[in-house]
């Protein structure tokens, strides 16, 4: 697919006057042939289609549930953790399962909602995830919460697409900006203020109130939604409709497809999280899925038998969906969209991003409660000025792209994110107070405001109006793709980093042997610096005597050093996508000049 054939400019930014029929093309997530829908909200003075505003917001609140429940967990691990006595893996799979089932079947769960009508996919979804909150917040183990979180998944994978995809048939021309840009703030704003209401909930009534709260969210939404949100999708009359230039595929489903991404996309996040425990070569646990157990024997742990399937499947998706696409059969994902540089960069930033953005948001709390000392709701206020920075950027973003563009304002959006970042390993040590680390992070949430507001802008810059469903789809996926490695690479680091320095500076203290050291090193690794804050209560008066200081003391230590190393890592992940951004920018350059010179 050239960028020459259908090139829209960047109608998530600038005012659109093409006309209203042109751009009534309902275009699928599968690349299914759109068809023209009717005008929805009646017609504005201008003659573009005014939108449902009262949609636009029905959707951002039912996005806002979904991403903060990526987030608003976070904060609440320790106190989970103590509660069901979960490990330091279990923690990680609280978090990253979530996102990577929602990963999964975000492109699948978009295509049902182009067959059955997205606004009945969006309902189910909404009904869906309520319901699994419920059964999250009645969890009494591991195996509970992670079947709970896995149903939240599915809930959500059914709302994202339907929300992206209903905003992008309903509104149009200069209306689109408006509507992209509460959807990229309600993103960014979501998942920085989850941890402020996870730490209130958490000191207040308890963690599980984090899941019940989504209960009368839900009803709202989904009361709302029957009046408010346009149906949009499903089957029509005139389905053989089709917009000039586009791409003709029968809509269906693609099980292989579907089956390969998600088993590659799992095994790779479950390696990540699980390469620790089981050995990223050598096996150093037992591994059992039911009955079955991995033979101890065996030459290899199954953490790289795992990657490696990974590879494979995804290497046999990318050929699979190139063989049906060359046939004109349903895909999962229409990977020519891949050939418009601007959306291949544009997606390696979203997904670096993403998986900056969840890094942190796993770390710090844990930093700031175990190692700091400080209660949920002190992390929670102290994590909250992210938030207020990404409310206050959100809101100028649209301001900051008519000077710098879109694509420049997500890079001033990354450097800031980048700076906060620094500043804030640099804070991590001792004798820094927590008014410096918030507002480091104030930084940080103004960068992301900034990223978050214009990213999906700059993804589908040079994407065909025709295949714009299908763009949005696909940079929603990676950049929930994304937030599940980054949560499970910055467990692993913080992982590695105790168990490479916890032993040597608990086996230095004078007296304490060695065998207690190594438990004690194995204690905070498995419980993800849980047992820091009760090993420094008790003082002398524990088990562990007059040492008992001492070792919260190394402990603690040996937490901030592992604290920096996941930080650091997220950092870098920033990095890549600033450097994506500025691939994309050059991209677009190009593609606008090659605009002129062909006029």
């Amino acid at each position: 697919m050239g960028q020459s054939n259908g090139m829209a400019s960047d109608d998530m930014q600038a005012d659109d006057t093409a006309a209203p029929e042109k751009l009534a093309g309902d275009v699928s997530a599968s690349g299914a042939a759109p068809v023209r829908t009717p005008p929805l909200g009646g017609t504005s003075a201008d003659g573009v289609s005014a939108p449902p505003w009262g949609a636009l917001w029905v959707l951002a609140l039912g996005l806002a549930m979904i991403v903060l429940d990526g987030s608003i967990v976070n904060v609440s691990i320790p106190a989970i953790i103590a509660d069901i006595k979960i490990s330091l893996t279990d923690a990680q799979w609280v978090t990253s399962l979530y996102s990577i089932v929602l990963a999964a079947l975000l492109l699948p769960l978009g295509k049902l909602g182009d067959a059955k009508g997205r606004k009945t996919v969006f309902q189910t979804g909404v009904a869906v995830f309520v319901v699994s909150s419920l059964l999250a917040a009645g969890s009494r183990n591991a195996a509970m919460m992670l079947s709970a979180r896995t149903l939240q998944g599915i809930g959500a994978a059914m709302i994202m697409p339907a929300t992206l995809s209903t905003m992008s048939a309903s509104f149009r021309g200069k209306y689109r900006a408006a509507a992209f840009g509460v959807w990229g703030a309600v993103m960014s704003a979501a998942a920085a203020i989850g941890p402020l209401l996870g730490g209130w909930f958490t000191q207040t009534i308890g963690w599980r109130w984090i899941f019940i709260v989504n209960l009368p969210v839900g009803v709202v939404v989904f009361l709302a939604a029957i009046p408010l949100v346009p149906q949009t999708g499903g089957p029509r009359p005139d389905a053989g409709a089709t917009m000039p230039g586009s791409v003709e595929r029968r809509i269906g489903a693609d099980p292989w497809g579907m089956l390969l991404s998600a088993v590659s996309s799992g095994l790779l996040i479950f390696s990540l999280i699980e390469g620790e425990t089981y050995g990223w070569w050598r096996q150093s646990s037992a591994f059992s899925l039911g009955s079955w157990t991995w033979n101890r024997t065996w030459p290899v742990s199954p953490i790289p038998l795992c990657l490696v399937v990974a590879v494979v499947c995804f290497a046999l998706f990318v050929v699979l969906e190139r063989a049906r696409a060359r046939r004109g059969r349903p895909v999962m994902l229409d990977l020519s969209l891949f050939s418009i540089r601007t959306f291949a960069w544009g997606n390696l930033a979203a997904g670096a991003i993403s998986a900056g953005e969840f890094a942190i948001i796993f770390v710090l709390p844990l930093y700031l409660i175990n190692a700091r000392g400080m209660d949920t709701m002190q992390a929670g206020g102290i994590l909250a000025a992210m938030a207020a920075g990404a409310i206050v950027s959100g809101g100028l973003a649209r301001h900051v792209s008519r000077l710098l563009t879109a694509a420049g304002t997500v890079q001033l959006g990354l450097v800031c994110e980048i700076a906060g970042v620094a500043a804030t390993v640099a804070l991590m040590g001792d004798g820094y107070s927590a008014v410096s680390l918030l507002v480091a992070l104030a930084v940080y949430g103004f960068g992301l405001g900034l990223a978050s507001a214009q990213l999906t802008s700059v993804v589908l810059s040079q994407v065909p109006v025709a295949q714009s469903g299908e763009g949005s789809a696909t940079q929603s996926t990676i950049r929930q793709l994304g937030t599940a490695m980054g949560a499970a690479i910055s467990g692993t680091s913080l992982a590695i980093t105790l168990n490479a320095v916890l032993p040597a500076r608990l086996s230095a203290i004078s007296g304490l042997p060695s065998r207690v050291a190594s438990g004690l090193a194995t204690a905070v690794s498995s419980t993800a610096g849980n047992i820091i804050p009760t090993i420094r209560a008790q003082g002398t008066t524990g088990k562990l005597g007059p040492l008992g200081p001492h070792v919260a003391d190394a402990m603690t230590s040996g937490f901030v050093e592992g604290g920096r190393w996941a930080m650091a890592i997220a950092g870098s992940m920033l990095i890549i996508g600033l450097l994506a951004s500025i691939m994309v920018r050059r991209a677009n350059d190009r593609a606008i000049e090659g605009g002129r010179a062909d006029r």
